[in-house]
Protein backbone atom coordinates (compact mmCIF):
# COMPACT_ATOMS: atom_id res chain seq x y z
CA UNK A 1 0.00 0.00 0.00
CA UNK A 2 1.66 3.35 -0.99
CA UNK A 3 1.84 5.64 1.82
CA UNK A 4 -1.03 8.31 2.35
CA UNK A 5 -0.25 12.00 0.21
CA UNK A 6 1.15 14.57 2.45
CA UNK A 7 -2.62 16.90 3.73
CA UNK A 8 -3.18 20.29 2.38
CA UNK A 9 -2.49 22.49 4.40
CA UNK A 10 -4.40 26.32 4.59
CA UNK A 11 -3.85 29.12 7.12
CA UNK A 12 -6.39 31.20 8.08
CA UNK A 13 -5.20 33.16 10.35
CA UNK A 14 -1.56 34.79 9.06
CA UNK A 15 -1.70 38.48 8.72
CA UNK A 16 0.07 41.37 6.64
CA UNK A 17 0.42 45.18 7.00
CA UNK A 18 0.56 45.77 2.97
CA UNK A 19 2.82 48.30 2.36
CA UNK A 20 -0.07 50.96 1.72
CA UNK A 21 -0.43 50.45 5.68
CA UNK A 22 2.74 50.86 6.70
CA UNK A 23 3.30 53.74 5.23
CA UNK A 24 -0.16 55.03 6.99
CA UNK A 25 1.18 54.11 9.93
CA UNK A 26 4.55 56.19 9.75
CA UNK A 27 2.78 58.87 8.57
CA UNK A 28 1.36 59.54 12.20
CA UNK A 29 2.42 60.78 15.71
CA UNK A 30 0.30 58.97 17.93
CA UNK A 31 0.15 54.76 18.31
CA UNK A 32 -0.86 53.00 16.54
CA UNK A 33 2.38 53.79 14.45
CA UNK A 34 5.23 52.83 12.75
CA UNK A 35 8.88 54.71 14.28
CA UNK A 36 12.09 54.92 12.72
CA UNK A 37 14.57 54.84 14.94
CA UNK A 38 18.09 57.20 14.27
CA UNK A 39 20.01 56.52 11.09
CA UNK A 40 22.93 53.59 11.69
CA UNK A 41 26.19 54.72 12.64
CA UNK A 42 29.65 53.24 11.25
CA UNK A 43 29.43 51.09 14.68
CA UNK A 44 25.82 49.76 14.40
CA UNK A 45 23.80 48.66 11.99
CA UNK A 46 20.49 50.10 10.54
CA UNK A 47 17.84 49.88 13.70
CA UNK A 48 14.19 48.23 12.25
CA UNK A 49 11.48 49.98 12.15
CA UNK A 50 9.50 49.86 15.47
CA UNK A 51 5.66 49.17 15.47
CA UNK A 52 4.07 50.69 18.30
CA UNK A 53 0.17 49.26 18.49
CA UNK A 54 -0.81 50.59 21.68
CA UNK A 55 -0.59 54.06 23.61
CA UNK A 56 0.89 51.52 26.87
CA UNK A 57 4.11 50.47 23.95
CA UNK A 58 4.52 54.67 22.66
CA UNK A 59 7.50 56.76 23.46
CA UNK A 60 4.51 58.93 25.80
CA UNK A 61 4.10 56.07 28.07
CA UNK A 62 7.77 55.35 28.25
CA UNK A 63 9.27 58.33 27.63
CA UNK A 64 13.04 56.90 29.07
CA UNK A 65 13.34 54.12 26.57
CA UNK A 66 15.00 54.27 23.31
CA UNK A 67 12.97 54.37 20.41
CA UNK A 68 14.55 51.67 18.99
CA UNK A 69 13.50 49.04 21.90
CA UNK A 70 9.77 50.92 22.25
CA UNK A 71 7.30 48.55 20.77
CA UNK A 72 8.36 45.42 18.57
CA UNK A 73 10.66 45.62 15.47
CA UNK A 74 9.27 45.40 11.76
CA UNK A 75 10.93 42.87 10.03
CA UNK A 76 10.29 41.74 6.34
CA UNK A 77 7.44 38.79 7.46
CA UNK A 78 5.36 41.31 8.28
CA UNK A 79 4.95 43.10 4.77
CA UNK A 80 7.15 41.27 2.36
CA UNK A 81 5.32 38.60 -0.18
CA UNK A 82 8.47 36.77 -1.02
CA UNK A 83 9.16 36.15 2.80
CA UNK A 84 5.38 35.01 2.96
CA UNK A 85 5.91 32.83 0.37
CA UNK A 86 9.35 31.02 1.56
CA UNK A 87 7.38 30.84 5.10
CA UNK A 88 4.61 29.30 3.27
CA UNK A 89 7.11 26.64 1.50
CA UNK A 90 8.98 25.94 4.92
CA UNK A 91 5.86 24.59 6.53
CA UNK A 92 4.05 23.02 3.71
CA UNK A 93 0.97 25.65 3.60
CA UNK A 94 -0.39 25.61 0.25
CA UNK A 95 -2.73 28.57 0.53
CA UNK A 96 -2.17 31.76 3.39
CA UNK A 97 -5.64 33.37 3.69
CA UNK A 98 -3.87 36.84 4.94
CA UNK A 99 -5.55 39.36 6.81
CA UNK A 100 -4.94 42.83 7.77
CA UNK A 101 -3.38 43.02 11.07
CA UNK A 102 -4.41 44.77 14.57
CA UNK A 103 -5.39 47.45 14.30
CA UNK A 104 -7.14 47.43 11.41
CA UNK A 105 -8.83 50.85 10.41
CA UNK A 106 -10.37 51.62 13.79
CA UNK A 107 -7.96 54.32 14.38
CA UNK A 108 -9.26 56.39 11.48
CA UNK A 109 -10.74 59.87 11.76
CA UNK A 110 -14.46 59.36 9.80
CA UNK A 111 -13.65 60.77 6.60
CA UNK A 112 -10.85 59.08 5.34
CA UNK A 113 -11.92 55.35 6.68
CA UNK A 114 -13.66 54.46 3.81
CA UNK A 115 -10.93 55.41 0.82
CA UNK A 116 -8.37 53.56 3.26
CA UNK A 117 -10.96 50.56 3.29
CA UNK A 118 -10.94 50.29 -0.79
CA UNK A 119 -6.95 51.15 -1.01
CA UNK A 120 -5.93 48.19 1.17
CA UNK A 121 -8.40 45.44 -0.14
CA UNK A 122 -7.69 46.25 -3.66
CA UNK A 123 -4.00 45.79 -1.99
CA UNK A 124 -4.88 42.48 -0.99
CA UNK A 125 -7.02 41.54 -3.67
CA UNK A 126 -3.57 42.31 -6.34
CA UNK A 127 -1.43 40.53 -4.02
CA UNK A 128 -3.60 37.60 -3.92
CA UNK A 129 -4.14 37.67 -7.71
CA UNK A 130 -0.78 37.55 -8.74
CA UNK A 131 0.50 35.12 -6.22
CA UNK A 132 -0.28 32.11 -8.43
CA UNK A 133 -3.02 30.34 -6.05
CA UNK A 134 -1.21 30.50 -2.87
CA UNK A 135 -3.23 33.42 -1.49
CA UNK A 136 -6.39 35.07 -0.45
CA UNK A 137 -7.97 37.48 2.00
CA UNK A 138 -9.87 38.84 4.44
CA UNK A 139 -11.14 42.48 3.37
CA UNK A 140 -10.90 45.14 5.96
CA UNK A 141 -14.20 47.36 7.08
CA UNK A 142 -14.37 51.10 7.31
CA UNK A 143 -16.10 51.11 10.55
CA UNK A 144 -15.26 54.68 11.98
CA UNK A 145 -17.04 55.94 9.14
CA UNK A 146 -20.25 58.14 9.82
CA UNK A 147 -22.56 55.45 9.01
CA UNK A 148 -22.27 51.61 8.48
CA UNK A 149 -23.02 52.41 4.63
CA UNK A 150 -19.58 52.48 4.02
CA UNK A 151 -19.12 48.86 5.51
CA UNK A 152 -22.18 47.90 3.39
CA UNK A 153 -21.08 49.55 0.38
CA UNK A 154 -17.59 47.91 0.84
CA UNK A 155 -18.81 44.73 1.57
CA UNK A 156 -20.57 44.68 -2.08
CA UNK A 157 -18.25 46.24 -4.08
CA UNK A 158 -15.79 43.08 -2.65
CA UNK A 159 -17.99 40.37 -4.20
CA UNK A 160 -17.72 41.77 -7.40
CA UNK A 161 -14.37 43.74 -7.61
CA UNK A 162 -12.40 41.59 -5.81
CA UNK A 163 -12.99 38.28 -6.35
CA UNK A 164 -9.78 37.03 -4.01
CA UNK A 165 -11.64 38.54 -0.96
CA UNK A 166 -13.25 35.60 0.59
CA UNK A 167 -14.08 37.08 4.06
CA UNK A 168 -13.81 39.90 6.38
CA UNK A 169 -11.75 40.52 9.24
CA UNK A 170 -13.15 42.82 12.48
CA UNK A 171 -11.83 43.63 15.92
CA UNK A 172 -13.87 43.65 18.68
CA UNK A 173 -15.46 47.40 19.15
CA UNK A 174 -17.26 47.41 16.15
CA UNK A 175 -18.44 50.99 15.67
CA UNK A 176 -17.02 51.45 19.05
CA UNK A 177 -19.60 49.71 20.93
CA UNK A 178 -18.51 45.86 20.59
CA UNK A 179 -20.01 43.55 18.72
CA UNK A 180 -23.56 43.64 20.61
CA UNK A 181 -24.21 47.41 18.90
CA UNK A 182 -27.35 47.08 17.01
CA UNK A 183 -25.89 49.58 14.28
CA UNK A 184 -24.05 46.87 13.31
CA UNK A 185 -26.92 45.06 12.18
CA UNK A 186 -26.72 46.13 8.57
CA UNK A 187 -23.04 45.21 8.34
CA UNK A 188 -24.35 41.89 9.94
CA UNK A 189 -27.29 41.48 7.01
CA UNK A 190 -24.66 42.29 3.98
CA UNK A 191 -22.60 39.82 5.46
CA UNK A 192 -24.78 37.00 5.72
CA UNK A 193 -26.49 38.49 2.10
CA UNK A 194 -23.19 37.99 0.67
CA UNK A 195 -22.41 34.74 2.16
CA UNK A 196 -18.72 36.40 3.49
CA UNK A 197 -17.94 35.02 6.72
CA UNK A 198 -16.12 37.52 9.14
CA UNK A 199 -12.91 36.87 11.10
CA UNK A 200 -13.87 38.00 14.66
CA UNK A 201 -10.32 38.85 15.70
CA UNK A 202 -8.94 40.88 19.69
CA UNK A 203 -6.70 43.80 19.59
CA UNK A 204 -7.89 45.91 22.53
CA UNK A 205 -7.38 42.92 25.38
CA UNK A 206 -8.63 43.82 28.92
CA UNK A 207 -7.80 46.89 31.31
CA UNK A 208 -3.93 46.97 32.50
CA UNK A 209 -5.67 46.87 36.20
CA UNK A 210 -6.98 43.57 35.93
CA UNK A 211 -3.02 42.34 35.79
CA UNK A 212 -1.79 44.64 38.20
CA UNK A 213 1.16 46.53 38.79
CA UNK A 214 3.92 44.01 37.96
CA UNK A 215 1.98 43.66 34.25
CA UNK A 216 5.37 44.80 32.79
CA UNK A 217 7.70 42.45 34.52
CA UNK A 218 6.66 39.99 31.71
CA UNK A 219 6.38 41.65 29.01
CA UNK A 220 3.60 40.63 26.47
CA UNK A 221 2.92 37.68 28.08
CA UNK A 222 -0.40 38.37 30.08
CA UNK A 223 -2.06 40.93 27.67
CA UNK A 224 -1.28 38.11 24.55
CA UNK A 225 -1.91 35.23 26.47
CA UNK A 226 -5.41 36.21 28.58
CA UNK A 227 -6.31 39.34 27.63
CA UNK A 228 -6.69 38.58 23.57
CA UNK A 229 -8.38 35.52 24.41
CA UNK A 230 -10.62 36.55 26.82
CA UNK A 231 -11.25 39.77 24.50
CA UNK A 232 -12.66 37.43 22.14
CA UNK A 233 -14.39 35.52 24.41
CA UNK A 234 -16.33 38.49 25.65
CA UNK A 235 -17.66 39.99 22.28
CA UNK A 236 -18.62 36.70 21.27
CA UNK A 237 -20.76 35.70 23.84
CA UNK A 238 -22.39 39.17 23.97
CA UNK A 239 -22.86 38.83 20.24
CA UNK A 240 -25.00 35.70 20.97
CA UNK A 241 -27.02 37.34 24.24
CA UNK A 242 -27.60 40.60 22.08
CA UNK A 243 -30.01 37.80 19.81
CA UNK A 244 -27.68 38.44 16.49
CA UNK A 245 -27.10 34.87 15.60
CA UNK A 246 -31.30 34.95 16.07
CA UNK A 247 -31.38 37.70 13.93
CA UNK A 248 -29.03 36.58 11.34
CA UNK A 249 -28.84 32.62 11.24
CA UNK A 250 -26.58 32.29 8.14
CA UNK A 251 -23.99 34.84 9.34
CA UNK A 252 -20.85 32.48 9.65
CA UNK A 253 -18.03 33.69 12.06
CA UNK A 254 -14.46 32.41 12.88
CA UNK A 255 -13.08 32.93 16.00
CA UNK A 256 -9.87 33.54 16.71
CA UNK A 257 -7.21 31.76 18.67
CA UNK A 258 -9.19 28.37 19.20
CA UNK A 259 -11.99 30.53 20.72
CA UNK A 260 -10.20 31.80 23.62
CA UNK A 261 -11.77 30.84 26.15
CA UNK A 262 -15.45 30.03 24.66
CA UNK A 263 -15.13 26.48 24.75
CA UNK A 264 -14.34 25.73 28.10
CA UNK A 265 -17.35 28.29 29.50
CA UNK A 266 -19.84 27.61 26.70
CA UNK A 267 -21.81 25.26 29.10
CA UNK A 268 -21.59 27.83 32.33
CA UNK A 269 -22.77 30.69 29.90
CA UNK A 270 -25.90 28.37 29.03
CA UNK A 271 -26.48 27.51 32.39
CA UNK A 272 -26.20 31.37 33.88
CA UNK A 273 -29.06 32.14 30.83
CA UNK A 274 -31.03 29.28 31.55
CA UNK A 275 -31.16 30.51 35.80
CA UNK A 276 -31.28 34.30 34.67
CA UNK A 277 -34.04 35.34 36.58
CA UNK A 278 -34.35 38.57 34.27
CA UNK A 279 -35.06 36.15 31.63
CA UNK A 280 -37.57 34.58 33.81
CA UNK A 281 -41.27 35.00 33.42
CA UNK A 282 -42.43 33.90 36.89
CA UNK A 283 -46.42 34.55 35.96
CA UNK A 284 -45.91 32.19 33.00
CA UNK A 285 -43.72 30.06 34.42
CA UNK A 286 -41.25 30.53 31.40
CA UNK A 287 -37.91 31.93 29.83
CA UNK A 288 -39.02 34.86 27.58
CA UNK A 289 -35.78 36.59 27.86
CA UNK A 290 -32.07 36.41 26.50
CA UNK A 291 -30.91 34.53 23.03
CA UNK A 292 -33.62 32.42 21.79
CA UNK A 293 -31.57 29.82 20.06
CA UNK A 294 -29.09 27.85 22.26
CA UNK A 295 -25.54 28.63 22.79
CA UNK A 296 -24.84 25.05 21.40
CA UNK A 297 -27.30 25.32 18.47
CA UNK A 298 -24.97 28.87 17.61
CA UNK A 299 -21.77 27.27 18.04
CA UNK A 300 -22.86 24.06 16.25
CA UNK A 301 -23.74 26.25 13.18
CA UNK A 302 -22.74 29.75 12.97
CA UNK A 303 -18.98 29.35 14.45
CA UNK A 304 -15.78 28.26 13.22
CA UNK A 305 -12.64 27.80 15.55
CA UNK A 306 -9.11 28.40 14.01
CA UNK A 307 -7.08 25.84 15.36
CA UNK A 308 -3.84 28.34 16.81
CA UNK A 309 -4.08 27.13 20.64
CA UNK A 310 -1.32 26.00 21.37
CA UNK A 311 -2.05 22.52 22.56
CA UNK A 312 -3.68 19.79 22.61
CA UNK A 313 -6.26 20.00 25.52
CA UNK A 314 -7.81 23.77 24.23
CA UNK A 315 -8.10 22.01 20.76
CA UNK A 316 -9.79 19.17 21.80
CA UNK A 317 -12.43 21.68 23.25
CA UNK A 318 -12.70 23.61 20.32
CA UNK A 319 -13.65 20.25 18.21
CA UNK A 320 -15.61 19.46 21.55
CA UNK A 321 -17.97 22.35 20.97
CA UNK A 322 -18.11 23.40 17.09
CA UNK A 323 -16.66 19.53 15.68
CA UNK A 324 -13.64 18.45 13.32
CA UNK A 325 -15.55 19.97 10.70
CA UNK A 326 -15.44 23.33 12.01
CA UNK A 327 -12.24 23.91 13.44
CA UNK A 328 -9.07 25.84 10.82
CA UNK A 329 -5.57 25.41 10.91
CA UNK A 330 -3.48 28.65 11.41
CA UNK A 331 -0.44 29.96 12.26
CA UNK A 332 -0.70 33.97 13.50
CA UNK A 333 2.40 34.62 11.45
CA UNK A 334 4.44 37.40 11.31
CA UNK A 335 3.57 37.19 15.24
CA UNK A 336 5.59 34.75 17.35
CA UNK A 337 8.49 34.39 15.37
CA UNK A 338 11.79 32.46 16.82
CA UNK A 339 13.74 34.94 18.89
CA UNK A 340 17.21 35.99 18.09
CA UNK A 341 16.53 37.64 14.63
CA UNK A 342 16.64 34.25 12.49
CA UNK A 343 13.49 34.18 10.64
CA UNK A 344 14.16 31.73 7.12
CA UNK A 345 14.34 28.59 8.91
CA UNK A 346 10.83 26.68 10.67
CA UNK A 347 9.15 28.19 13.38
CA UNK A 348 8.57 26.75 17.03
CA UNK A 349 5.35 28.26 16.92
CA UNK A 350 4.10 26.91 13.79
CA UNK A 351 5.39 23.36 15.04
CA UNK A 352 3.86 23.34 18.03
CA UNK A 353 0.45 24.16 16.68
CA UNK A 354 1.04 21.56 14.54
CA UNK A 355 1.95 18.54 16.51
CA UNK A 356 -1.27 19.77 19.07
CA UNK A 357 -3.34 19.33 15.89
CA UNK A 358 -1.73 16.08 14.66
CA UNK A 359 -1.97 14.70 18.49
CA UNK A 360 -5.55 14.89 18.94
CA UNK A 361 -5.99 13.23 15.22
CA UNK A 362 -3.78 10.90 15.64
CA UNK A 363 -5.77 7.73 14.18
CA UNK A 364 -8.29 9.80 12.31
CA UNK A 365 -6.75 10.67 9.68
CA UNK A 366 -9.84 12.82 7.63
CA UNK A 367 -10.28 14.28 10.98
CA UNK A 368 -6.45 15.81 10.66
CA UNK A 369 -6.95 16.64 7.12
CA UNK A 370 -10.41 18.66 7.76
CA UNK A 371 -8.82 20.86 9.87
CA UNK A 372 -5.41 21.37 8.09
CA UNK A 373 -6.94 22.04 4.94
CA UNK A 374 -10.23 20.12 3.97
CA UNK A 375 -12.30 22.34 5.94
CA UNK A 376 -10.87 25.60 4.57
CA UNK A 377 -11.38 24.79 1.26
CA UNK A 378 -15.25 24.15 2.24
CA UNK A 379 -15.41 27.24 4.28
CA UNK A 380 -13.59 29.79 1.70
CA UNK A 381 -15.32 27.63 -1.55
CA UNK A 382 -11.49 27.33 -3.31
CA UNK A 383 -12.02 23.80 -4.14
CA UNK A 384 -10.57 23.62 -7.39
CA UNK A 385 -8.23 26.85 -7.89
CA UNK A 386 -5.31 25.49 -8.58
CA UNK A 387 -4.73 23.07 -5.41
CA UNK A 388 -2.42 20.07 -5.73
CA UNK A 389 -4.76 17.02 -5.24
Amino acid sequence: MPPPTTPIIIDVHTHIYPPSYLSLLTSRTTPPQLLHPDPPTPSSPTPAPRLIILPSDGPLSNPTTPPAHLGRPITPSYSSIPHILSFMQTHNISVSILSLANPWLDFLPPDSAAGWARKINDELNAISAASLNRIRAFGCLPLSAPTTADSTTEIQRLTTACPFIRGIIIGTSGLGLGLDDPKLDPVWAALERYSMPVFVHPHYGLPSEVFGPRMQESGHVLPLSLGFPLETTVAFMRMWLAGVFDRFPALQVLLAHAGGGVPALAGRVQSCVEHERGFFDEGRGKRVGGPKRGLREVLGANVWLDAVGYGEVGLRGAVEVVGKERVLFGTDHPFFPPLGGEEKGEWESVRTNLEAVERVFEGDREGLEGVLGVNSRKFFGIDGEGLDE
